[in-house]
């Protein structure tokens, strides 16, 4: 089961990846919080009918539904306002360093302290991300840094998935969390932006993509899998995204990468297996 998990992450990855480049299209049109909100929120009612769960939920579950919805209410909004300055690309590789991120937040939360190949891992992700985000300019995109912040609350997200399997059946967990993040995003939505009608008719598309593939299957898939990958093993393979990303983005919006923002890529991607190797091996 473990080996199907690993290959149903792979997918996940692979859905979020093509996601980045459709949620650029959507990107810059004032609808940051209402398009996030719209799609998760149908996303969640997509899944609310196989969601019915078995026996009793207790009430402490609804805590981790509560923080892991508002986990990827923050991760998106950020990861969509990063969108409308950047590429999918960066938007992707960038995404990935929660990666990195996971570790240290179970060393903050749960003293599981991070060994000296993590700190390692930290400094090439750094670097990584700055190259790949300054293009030898040595200035950071603001779009970058905002979809930069997104990958510390990526990395909660996982933490609380892992953190609540075995609690929780996947699907009542999984429409919980887009309902969460749904009516958070739709609150800030009508507080913060006001969009046109051709605005909102633009934006269209892209909730529904999103909302069939990266939440209702994508998001899915990633609870369901998380039951049997830990969460360092589950953050390594879904940080394929970023690759998936950077092909949309070459595929359907003729994004391209100069070379030092490739060897930015490059120490991203190294960075990553390094937090899971030890003792000359990956991890099992």
């Amino acid at each position: 089961m473990r080996i199907k998990a690993d290959l149903m992450l792979l997918f996940v990855a692979l859905l979020w990846g093509s996601a980045f480049a459709v949620m650029r299209v959507a990107a810059g049109h004032n609808t940051i919080f209402l398009l996030n909100g719209s799609r998760f929120l149908l996303g969640g009612l997509l899944l609310l009918p196989f969601s019915k769960p078995r026996g009793a939920i207790r009430v402490g579950n609804f805590l981790f539904i509560f923080l892991a919805g508002f986990a990827l209410f923050a991760a998106v909004a950020f990861q969509q306002a990063g969108l409308a300055t950047t590429t999918a690309g960066n938007g992707g590789f960038i995404t990935i360093l929660y990666v990195v991120i996971v570790p240290l937040i179970l060393w903050v939360g749960w003293r599981q302290r991070p060994s000296l190949r993590v700190g390692l891992a930290v400094g090439l992700a750094v670097v990584g991300g700055f190259l790949l985000s300054t293009a030898g300019t040595y200035r950071i995109a603001p779009g970058d840094m905002l979809i930069f912040v997104g990958s510390f609350f990526w990395a909660m997200h996982v933490v609380v998935v892992d953190r609540a399997r075995g609690r929780i059946n996947s699907l009542p967990f999984a429409a919980g969390q887009y309902l969460i993040c749904g009516l958070l995003s739709l609150g800030a939505g009508a507080l913060f932006e006001r969009p046109t009608a051709a605005d909102l008719l633009y934006v269209l598309p892209a909730v529904f993509y999103t909302a069939v593939f990266s939440i209702a299957i994508g998001f899915t898939l990633q609870v369901i899998a998380q039951k049997y990958t830990p969460a360092n093993d589950a953050a390594i393979i879904l940080s394929a995204e970023a690759v998936f990303a950077a092909l949309f983005g070459w595929l359907f919006l003729h994004e391209t990468l100069l070379p030092v923002q490739i060897v930015g890529c490059a120490l991203i991607m190294l960075a990553v297996p390094l937090v899971q190797f030890r003792n000359g091996k990956i991890e099992p």
